[in-house]
Formats: structure tokens, C-alpha cells, sequence
């Protein structure tokens, strides 16, 4: 029995894979094909895709929000474990990539319950608290430029519902965060979100050590 976190090397990562990831095909296609791109460091991790879609389907989430879709991997898994009659509003600003991920949401069948909106996403979320919005979301998920990181937790938490969660991509940035000497501004950015959530008694939270660690922030 350990008191911490196990080291992942690569063979137990595949281990891992082997024995828990139930990934469709539609999904392992767009992750081969993401991966010879250029940015491909962007992409969310198979188990981590897999995981977004456990909570969506454990919380009955029925209204999301994603910041930042890349080529779809995590709306595609998201909407994959809504119902039908689900809506994911999806964030982004660059139309190169999400007429990838707008291809996979079509073969995977999930297009009818995503909605992208390209533009600012600081913008796309104050229109949606203008329309009435506060309140209505079950679920949120960020993995986008870490400079605006507070902006878009602070929009997101009025957004959900109480018991919604908010969950945040890249909270280790590859250890970065643990180094002093690092004192770049997305780094500077993260480090403060880190802190933020871990003093905010608005919410409850978890850092999940998967991928390049996940916090999920709940909302009392």
C-alpha cells in the first residue's frame, strides 16, 4: 500500500491503457491523426477523455461548457456521455482546428448536441450570463490560454448550478509549477489559479494527477 501517488513509467502506463480504456473508434482515429499535427502536444489524453465522459454520465450533465476544443477530443468524449437532448457549448477561436473536431462530432453522432462558437470565449461566456445563463450549467470544462484562466473560473462558477463542477486542464503544466525558477506568465497564471481554488470555500475541490493534472472544482 503506498501514501502517495505512483510513479507512471511507460510500461504501467500501458498497462493502464490495456486494462481501462474502452475508447471508441472514432476517438483513436482522431487521436492518431492529432498526433502528426503540429500543436500536437494539445491533445487530451485517452484515460482523461475517458474520465470527462464517466463524470458527464455519473452527473447526468445535460448543459456543459468546454474553453478550448483543439480538434475535439474532449467535446466529442463529453457529448458522448450526454443524452440526446444534451447541449455542450464549445469555445474556441481558431476554425482550422474545429472543422476537425466538427468532422469527428459528425462521426461520432454527437453533432446535434454541440454547439461551437468561435470567437473570445471570455465574450462567449458574459453573453451567455446576459442571456440568463447564471446558474443553468452542470458542468464546465477549461483547457485553454492559462492567462485568462481566473476570468474563466470566475464566469464559470456563476454559470453552473450549485453542485455543478468546473474542471481545469494542465494544473502541473509538465511540474513546472513545483519550479521556482520558472517564472513565465502561463506558469505565473496556473500557479495562481492553483491557489486561488485551493483557499476559495465557494467550492470543493480535487487535483487528479492524470494527463497533466486535472482539478475539478465543485461549486456548494
Amino acid at each position: 500500500m503506498s501514501t502517495r501517488t505512483i510513479s507512471v513509467d511507460d510500461r504501467l502506463y500501458e498497462y493502464i491503457l490495456r486494462v481501462s480504456l474502452r475508447e471508441p473508434e472514432v476517438l483513436r482515429r482522431l487521436r492518431e491523426e492529432t498526433a502528426k499535427m503540429p500543436g500536437a502536444g494539445m491533445q487530451l489524453s485517452p484515460e482523461q477523455g475517458q474520465l470527462l465522459r464517466f463524470l458527464v454520465e455519473a452527473l447526468g450533465v445535460r448543459k456543459a461548457i468546454e474553453i478550448g476544443v483543439f480538434t475535439g477530443y474532449s467535446s466529442t468524449s463529453m457529448a458522448l456521455g450526454m443524452p440526446p437532448d444534451g447541449r455542450l457549448i464549445a469555445c474556441d477561436v481558431n476554425e482550422e482546428w474545429t472543422a476537425i473536431a466538427r468532422r469527428c462530432w459528425r462521426e461520432a453522432g454527437v453533432e446535434n448536441r454541440i454547439e461551437l462558437r468561435l470567437g473570445e470565449a471570455i465574450r462567449t461566456l458574459d453573453a451567455l450570463l446576459a442571456d440568463g445563463g447564471a446558474g443553468t450549467f452542470d458542468f464546465a470544462f477549461v483547457d485553454a490560454d492559462k492567462e485568462n484562466m481566473d476570468g474563466y473560473y470566475e464566469r464559470c462558477l456563476e454559470l453552473l448550478r450549485p453542485g455543478g463542477i468546473v474542471g481545469f486542464d494542465n494544473v502541473l503544466w509538465a511540474g513546472r509549477v513545483a519550479d521556482p525558477s520558472d517564472r513565465s506568465e502561463s506558469t505565473g497564471a496556473i500557479r495562481a489559479l492553483n491557489d486561488k481554488l485551493h483557499a476559495d470555500e465557494r467550492v470543493f475541490l480535487t487535483l487528479v494527477p492524470i494527463g497533466d493534472g486535472l482539478t475539478l472544482a465543485r461549486k456548494r
